[in-house]
């Protein structure tokens, strides 16, 4: 479902539908959420994402989510393009 169609309320209404046990489905953009996933990486690997992240002065995790997010654009364009 499209944020489009997603029913707008107040934090409030949100509040009282939820504690009533209400399905709260229609109220939420899941195309927002995020999930949390592990990565095993040798230790060569972490020490030159470091590096990287220090040089850009970010943290390792956001050079991560950077760089896995440019390949993502650069894949869906190039697909595009065929």
């Amino acid at each position: 479902m499209s944020s489009e169609n997603k029913q707008a309320i107040t934090a409030e209404e949100f509040d009282h539908k939820f504690s009533a046990g209400e399905d709260m489905t229609k109220h939420v953009d899941w195309s927002k959420a995020i999930k949390r996933v592990s990565l095993d990486l040798p230790v060569w690997a972490i020490k030159e994402l470091d590096k990287e992240a220090e040089r850009r002065g970010i943290t390792r995790q956001s050079l991560i989510k950077t760089w896995i997010v440019d390949r993502l654009d650069a894949a869906k364009l190039a697909q595009q393009a065929v």
